[in-house]
């Protein structure tokens, strides 16, 4: 147990007039240049246009058209990576996908929120990780400061609010661990 990371912790966060007009600029684009071209044809310039606004894309990963990406610079995404339809990155803070992860569709990965111990409720964000070999099934919402061990399976429709043991599957609202994951030898 004392090598289960611990949650990253939040900070405040303000919004600079800068940070402000790349967000419109990014709108724009993806309104533009990114939605309207679907499917695996266009999979490349999908992930041209998010590079050009500072994503980090490995090889072989591929992104739905219909996914919404907050802010792309703060996006890290490892090789083979598969972000599905309808997703939601919301990622004032940097969210890292390691290789060969799953996002599957109409999932939420929630990097910002509001610090309920504020009576202003200023605006607090923190990293998402995301290990190699993990799988985010659909409908999943995981909150910011969560670290997702490699191996690890996030069942359909859980919400995770705490990090994760490696090879493991978690589910339920919410979620906890259900078991070790045992990958099989292909017969």
């Amino acid at each position: 147990m004392e090598n289960i990371p611990k949650e990253i912790p939040a900070y405040k966060t303000k919004f600079s007039k800068a940070n402000k007009l790349y967000r419109l600029v990014w709108g724009l684009a993806r309104v533009l240049l990114f939605r309207p071209f679907g499917g695996i044809v266009f999979n490349g310039w999908r992930k041209f246009i998010l590079c050009l606004f500072g994503a980090k894309i490995g090889k072989h990963s591929i992104i739905y058209a219909s996914s919404n990406i907050w802010l792309p610079k703060n996006l890290e995404i490892g090789e083979r990576v598969c972000i599905g339809p309808h997703t939601n990155i919301y990622n004032p803070a940097k969210i890292t996908l390691g290789n060969k992860v799953v996002i599957s569709q109409n999932s939420y990965l929630c990097g910002g929120s509001h610090d309920i111990h504020s009576l202003n409720l200023d605006f607090i964000s923190a990293p998402i990780v995301i290990n190699d070999f993990s799988w985010v099934c659909a409908n999943c919402f995981v909150m910011m400061g969560v670290t997702i061990e490699e191996g690890c399976v996030i069942g359909a429709t859980s919400s995770l609010f705490k990090s994760t043991e490696p090879w493991s599957v978690y589910g339920g609202v919410p979620a906890k661990f259900i078991k070790k994951r045992e990958i099989k030898k292909n017969e």
